[in-house]
């Protein structure tokens, strides 16, 4: 029987008397691209955090290519594979655009999978060219616009080379021509082409996203979960016409 590539396993997180996330169970394949949607306050930004172990579950199990990560640190997580990017971009930002990716290059993992360029520097304005902000690379982080703050946040996750990459809002603040620049930079991403270059197999991709119309072009599945429960896992086409969907969105009898 085939391991699923990320197994997540009645993953429950209490904060006192308030479950945020209750019970959730799903899989992704190693080629696929899966979005994560919901109503405000759903639990999303917590799952992502979840599977990160930003947050310690209070029940539940995470495994990643068949090893059990529940409870590693974070920075264990990543050098296994798994990367993720935030709803709220934190750079350093009194240090240089490619300062803030070398840092992301410096992991074990990293280095280790290296070998085709020479320099941290070289790699991280690799992943600013490959984001579409290497012209920006000697600017302080400071100044940078609220979308190109996304795309050094992504920079930063695919300079560390992931094999599972997780997203939380990579469209939220983006003007209709930054979202399309960013979903086109995620397209070649999961194809295999990272830095300029292509490479045999992209990562899988988790997507936490509201802007919805731009995310079902992109995704192969679809988990849907509403007041931290999992209610629907299906293809696009039929979550959009979800009954139980529908009223999470705009409740019973709305129209």
């Amino acid at each position: 029987m085939t391991v699923p590539f990320l197994q997540v396993e009645n993953l429950t997180k209490d904060f006192g008397g308030l479950r945020a996330v209750e019970d959730v169970s799903f899989t992704i394949d190693r080629n696929e691209v899966v979005g994560l949607i919901g109503p405000n306050g759903a639990g999303k930004t917590t799952l992502i955090r979840l599977l990160m172990n930003i947050l310690k579950p209070t029940a539940g199990k995470v495994t990643l290519k068949g090893e059990d990560i529940t409870g590693q640190k974070t920075a264990k997580i990543v050098n296994k594979g798994m990367a993720s990017t935030f709803q709220v971009v934190k750079p350093f930002r009194h240090l240089p655009v490619a300062a803030n990716v070398m840092v992301a290059c410096l992991s074990p993992k990293t280095k280790r999978k290296g070998e085709w360029v020479k320099t941290v520097e070289l790699r991280a304005l690799d992943a600013l060219e490959f984001c579409g902000i290497a012209d920006l690379a000697l600017e302080p982080a400071s100044v940078l616009s609220h979308g190109d703050l996304k795309r050094l946040e992504l920079a930063r996750a695919i300079a560390t080379e992931p094999e599972l990459l997780l997203l939380d809002e990579p469209f939220g603040g983006l003007s209709p021509a930054e979202t399309t620049l960013v979903a086109g930079s995620l397209r070649r991403l999961h194809k295999g082409g990272r830095f300029g270059r292509l490479h045999s197999e992209g990562p899988a991709m988790l997507i936490v996203e509201h802007k919805l119309s731009e995310l079902m072009k992109i995704v192969d599945r679809v988990i849907v979960i509403n007041f931290g429960k999992v209610i629907a896992i299906d293809v696009p086409g039929n979550v959009v016409k979800n009954k139980d969907v529908i009223e999470a969105y705009i409740g019973k009898g709305g129209k």
